[in-house]
């Protein structure tokens, strides 16, 4: 989902369901689930449909984890290569 989001920009729960394999309700739960987490938003589109979108920024502080997590593990490797070689 998250990936859609990130390509399509926008998108519904029957544009998720036709492109996912799970079911229309697990989409709609999925997406309520990363609502409630602060990491999309919903918009109405007209009529009853609903557009989601990632929140601007909402990925940051997960990028920012993986880059120091890393980081943290090349610094391991390292130090275990220098100790093997040795």
């Amino acid at each position: 989902m998250v990936e859609s989001l990130l390509r399509d920009g926008t998108t519904t729960v029957p544009a998720l369901t036709a492109a996912l394999p799970i079911s229309r309700q697990a989409v709609a739960k999925h997406l309520s689930t990363l609502d409630h987490a602060g990491l999309v938003e919903r918009s109405p589109a007209g009529g009853r449909e609903v557009r989601y979108r990632l929140r601007h920024g909402a990925l940051e502080s997960a990028g920012a984890w993986i880059r120091e997590a890393e980081a943290a593990w090349e610094k391991r490797l390292a130090r275990l290569k220098d100790a093997v070689e040795r």
